[in-house]
C-alpha cells in the first residue's frame, strides 16, 4: 500500500464511482478498477460495494478513509513546506464571519495586501459552523469565527471582542416589551450562526424557549425585517450603530457576561502554517491590540 493507491481509494470514495474518480484523476476506468483490487488483495478485505449508481465504502473502507485523507493532507504539507522560502507568496484562502468582515477587516485586508503583494488573499464569509467545517475539511488554512471553539483538532487565536445587543423596531422600549407574552420573533442569518444560538439562549433564559425564527442571508435584509417590526436580532453593538443613528430600529445593552463575545481565528492543529499565513495572523494581532472597535451610545 502506497500513497498513489490511497490517493485513487480516497477520490473513489469521495466522488462514489470509478468512472468519476477516473475523470478526476485523468486516467481510464480500467486503471482505477485495477487499482483498488489490488489495494483489496493486499489489505485482505473488501473497500467498496458496488451498485448499479457506483460505490459504496464497506465498514473496512471507513476505517480506512480518515487515514487516506490525512495521508494525502501530509503530503499536501510537505511539499507546501519544502516549497516555501520564507517570503509570504501564493494562494491564502480564509474565512470570516460576515460581521466581523464588515466590521474589522477591510483595513486589515488592505494594509496585508500591501505588505505582501505577492500573496493572493481570497476571503470566504460563512456562519462559524459552516467555517470550522471547512477548516477541518482543509478547504480553507483558517477562519475568524466566534469563540470558544475547543475543538481537538483546532488552534484558536483570540483576535477581536465586540460587545452585542439586541436591536429592535424603533419604539421598542426594552427587550421585555418585545418579548411579551413569552412569544418572540428573531431575524437572522441562516442556522449554525453562532449569534443566532446565543440569542435563543438569551431568550430562553427570559422565558422564551421556542422563539419563531425568520433567515435571511444578509446583514442589510435582516435590518430591513427588523425595522419593519418583523422580529429582533443580536449582533455586535458597533454594526448595529450606523442603523440606530439613522433611527432605523431601536438598540438595547445587555448585561456584561450575556454581551461579550470573542472572535477567534482558527486552523488546523497539525498543519502547516504558511509564511503567508503566519504574516497574517501576525499582522492581523498586531493590528488588533491597538485599533479600538466602534462604538456608539
Amino acid at each position: 500500500m502506497d500513497s498513489a493507491e490511497l490517493r485513487v481509494f480516497e477520490a473513489v470514495a469521495r466522488t462514489g464511482g470509478m468512472k468519476r474518480a477516473a475523470d478526476e484523476l485523468h486516467t481510464v476506468q480500467s486503471n482505477i478498477t485495477a487499482r483498488i483490487k489490488a489495494l483489496e488483495d493486499e489489505l485482505g478485505c473488501a473497500l467498496f460495494e458496488r451498485h448499479s449508481r457506483g460505490v459504496a465504502l464497506t465498514h473496512s473502507g471507513e476505517r480506512l478513509l480518515p487515514y487516506a485523507r490525512r495521508v494525502a493532507w501530509l503530503l499536501a504539507d510537505a511539499r507546501r513546506a519544502a516549497r516555501d522560502e520564507g517570503i509570504p507568496g501564493g494562494p491564502l484562502t480564509i474565512g470570516s464571519l460576515e460581521t466581523t468582515a464588515a466590521l474589522r477587516l477591510s483595513p486589515l485586508l488592505a494594509s496585508y495586501a500591501a505588505l505582501c503583494p505577492e500573496v493572493d488573499l481570497a476571503l470566504r464569509p460563512g456562519t462559524t459552523a459552516e467555517l470550522i467545517e471547512a477548516v477541518l475539511d482543509r478547504t480553507l488554512e483558517g477562519a475568524f469565527v466566534c469563540g470558544p471553539v475547543a475543538h481537538p483538532s483546532l488552534t484558536e487565536r483570540a483576535m477581536f471582542v465586540e460587545e452585542l445587543a439586541v436591536l429592535a423596531a424603533p419604539g421598542i422600549g426594552s427587550i421585555e416589551t418585545a418579548t411579551q407574552g413569552g412569544i418572540a420573533r428573531i431575524v437572522v442569518l441562516r442556522r449554525g450562526c453562532s449569534y443566532r444560538q446565543r440569542l435563543e439562549a438569551l431568550l430562553a433564559q427570559r422565558g422564551v424557549a421556542v422563539p419563531r425564527v425568520m433567515e435571511f442571508g444578509t446583514l442589510e435584509a435582516i435590518f430591513g425585517c427588523v425595522a419593519a417590526g418583523l422580529g429582533i436580532s443580536l449582533l455586535p453593538r458597533a454594526l448595529i450603530g450606523p442603523v440606530w443613528r439613522e433611527g432605523r430600529v431601536s438598540l438595547h445593552t445587555l448585561p456584561a457576561p450575556e454581551a461579550e463575545v470573542s472572535t477567534v481565528f482558527i486552523h488546523r492543529r497539525e498543519a502547516y502554517l504558511s509564511s503567508a499565513l503566519r504574516a497574517f495572523l501576525d499582522h492581523v494581532a498586531e493590528r488588533a491590540l491597538t485599533t479600538p472597535s466602534p462604538r456608539y451610545p
